[in-house]
């Protein structure tokens, strides 16, 4: 069996040789970039996320559990995590989106002064709801978290999450004096 000199570097690397991981990166960072690029479309956003994979590769010691074209897995990893990162992106525009159409439907509804500002408005009405529905909100619509990972936060189920989410929505509604039209 030939080994490559990625070959000798991943064995290297898992003998504890730090430099090999160093000679890892410099051959790989700018090609790693360059792919990560062609898919985002943002050079700041792939240089953060390749440099991220390689924090991870060095933190959680994936390169002992490696097997196979040291390359293929860079190469892939960073697709994944390009992936993972443009659907995240869309869930938190989404999500976004969501939030400033619930508000924006019934804004003229609202029985407010030019002066106020929409947004103060329902700051202090979310202040005013039971905190579990004033958390929920927030860590759904404010910090766009997925509804298992906000549920596991609050040590609830998805279901009571989704029902501390709409209670807590027809409670803004309410404090903003918002009529929802069927």
């Amino acid at each position: 069996m030939n080994l490559t000199s990625d070959d000798i570097l991943l064995i290297e690397l898992r003998k504890g040789n730090n430099g090999a991981y160093d000679q890892l990166f410099l051959k790989y960072y700018n090609a790693l970039c360059l792919h990560a690029y062609f898919l985002l479309k943002n050079e700041e956003e792939a240089r953060e996320l390749v440099q991220l994979f390689f924090v991870d590769l060095w933190e959680k010691k994936k390169f002992f559990l490696l097997e196979g074209s040291v390359k293929n897995y860079f190469y892939q990893s960073i697709k994944n995590r390009c992936m993972n990162h443009m659907r995240d992106e869309a869930r938190k525009r989404r999500k976004q989106l969501e939030w400033e159409q619930h508000f924006s439907e019934y804004e003229d509804d609202l029985e407010t002064s030019p002066s106020e500002d929409l947004f103060l408005l329902i700051d202090k009405a979310v202040e005013q709801l039971p905190i579990q529905r004033r958390e929920a909100l927030r860590l759904v619509y404010l910090q766009n978290k997925k509804y298992q990972e906000a549920a596991k936060i609050m040590g609830i189920s998805v279901n009571s999450l989704k029902t501390h989410l709409k209670l807590g929505l027809k409670n803004l509604r309410e404090g903003l004096n918002i009529t929802k039209e069927a």
